[in-house]
Formats: structure tokens, C-alpha cells, sequence
């Protein structure tokens, strides 16, 4: 019978962990879909029952969002404009029932190409918390997501939290689906733009499931910066595409993935500052 372990505390937790055999669970709203078997393969380390890894706060240094908090706490949550493409996208995973099971770190891990958190946080500039047998360390989101269901944790160590720097701007986020709910994103792109004086003074752009991974779209945003928003939405297409590269699947062909990632990032751009 597989062992089930519900520790209440992360000490316990990461000694429980320690040798790296467990499967570690969080929401589990990928959990059992994704195994193939009638049941889990090995030890199950259920991390739900940590208040440290739950909750929003805000410091100095910016904001801390634990790894166990759930989208529908995040939706819910009082944040800066800055932060309204991830509370979209919070609204957009899943159905109601798995925003309130699903957790945000549950989201990175399981490191889904169309993993719906992942771009609005490349543009919020977030960073991730690991803690292990070697002590707490930080890692850019980038650097932290390897590519499709891969990520850089070592035996052992368990995500904590999302780390957010301060930051100013208004966030957007649109999805491309079949349907509104319950739907794996075609495309997905996310923004956070800062106006002066009605032109683009910052811009981070991502757009997701249309790469391995989400990316930022970096010759994007250094072409918008200094343009109004109806300038800036009518970039060269090739400022998108040549930094995506998308599969073709029954969801959709490569092709129309860039044609809609293209069009996805026009209307955030366009509708910057409504």
C-alpha cells in the first residue's frame, strides 16, 4: 500500500522529502490525470496541511505568494493593477472547483507548456523560493522552468513560494480557448505596460502554448517602449513569431498558433491605459 504522509509543518515536510522518492501534492487537480496507472506509483508527501506555504503578504522587498495558495485566493486577493493579468488568468484556470483545489505552486510544477499562471508572472518578474536539503534558495521563473513537465528542483527540495518584486503598471491577460472554461489554452499572452504621458514606458510582454515554455518577448517590448498603445499594437508580426515556436497538434496547427499569438498580443498593447 503506498505510504501517505500529511506533515503540518515544512521541517517536516523536507525531512520527509529528503530522499527524494516522494510525490509531492498540492492541489492534485494534474495529479491523477496525468497518471496512467490505477494508482500513484510511490510514496504521496500531501503538502496542503502547511499554513506557512498558504497566503499573500507584502514586504519591502515586495510580495510573497506561498506555494499552497490557491487561484481562487489569488482572484480574490487585493492587489495592485500591476498584478490584474495573474488574477485574470487565476479566474481562467480551470473551472471554479479547481481554482479553489489548485495552487499556484501546484501550477509551476507540474510545468505544463500551457500553464496558465506562467506568463502574467514573467511579466510581474517573478522569482521562485526552493527549500532543501542545502537551505532556501531563489530562482528567476525562467530559469526555474525547463521546458515541458521539467523544472530545476532537486531531490529533495520543495517549492515555497512566488516572489514578486514591486512593480508598477497595468497587467492583462487573454486566452484562446475552445471555451471559456475547463479548456487547455490554443494561446495565451499577458502584459504589463507603464504609461507616461500616454506613451509606453515600460512593457513586459509573454505569451505561453506556444513554446516549451512561456517566454517574454523581449525585441517586443524594446520596439512598443515610447509608443502609444494604437501605435505600438500594429508592431511587425515577425517581433512575435520568431520567438515562439509551436507545436501542431489536434488543438491546433502551428500556424494558427502564431496568427492568433500575434493578434492576442495586439488587443493587450492596443487596450493598454483603457
Amino acid at each position: 500500500m503506498t505510504a501517505y504522509h500529511r506533515p503540518d509543518t515544512l521541517d517536516e515536510a523536507l525531512r520527509i522529502a529528503a530522499d527524494g522518492a516522494c510525490i509531492l501534492a498540492a492541489g492534485c487537480t494534474d495529479l491523477f490525470p496525468a497518471t496512467s496507472a490505477q494508482a500513484l506509483t510511490g510514496p504521496v508527501l500531501d503538502l496542503t496541511g502547511i499554513a506557512a506555504l498558504k497566503g499573500i503578504t507584502r514586504s519591502a522587498a515586495g510580495w510573497r505568494i506561498g506555494a499552497g495558495t490557491s487561484w481562487a485566493e489569488i482572484a480574490r486577493a487585493d492587489l495592485p493593477e500591476a498584478f490584474a493579468g495573474l488574477q485574470a488568468a487565476a479566474r481562467e484556470v480551470g473551472s471554479v472547483q479547481i481554482q479553489t483545489s489548485g495552487t499556484i505552486g501546484g501550477n509551476l510544477c507540474n510545468a505544463s507548456p500551457a500553464a496558465d499562471g506562467v506568463p502574467p508572472l514573467l511579466t510581474l518578474g517573478a522569482s521562485v523560493e526552493l527549500a532543501g536539503p542545502a537551505g532556501l534558495r531563489v530562482l528567476a521563473l525562467e530559469a526555474f522552468m525547463l521546458g515541458p513537465r521539467r523544472v530545476a528542483l532537486v531531490p529533495g527540495e520543495i517549492l515555497t513560494a512566488v516572489l514578486i518584486p514591486e512593480v508598477s503598471g497595468q497587467g492583462g491577460f487573454l486566452k484562446l480557448g475552445a471555451r471559456a472554461y475547463l479548456v487547455i489554452s490554443i494561446v495565451m499572452g499577458a502584459s504589463r505596460i507603464v504609461l507616461d504621458d500616454g506613451r509606453i514606458a515600460q512593457a513586459a510582454l509573454a505569451m505561453g502554448a506556444a513554446s516549451p515554455v512561456a517566454r517574454r518577448l523581449t525585441a517586443l517590448e524594446a520596439a512598443v517602449t515610447g509608443l502609444r498603445p494604437a501605435e505600438a499594437a500594429g508592431f511587425d508580426p515577425v517581433l512575435v513569431t520568431r520567438a515562439l515556436s509551436p507545436l501542431s497538434d489536434p488543438r491546433a496547427d502551428e500556424t494558427y498558433r502564431n496568427e492568433a499569438a500575434v493578434t492576442l498580443m495586439r488587443r493587450l498593447i492596443g487596450e493598454a491605459g483603457r
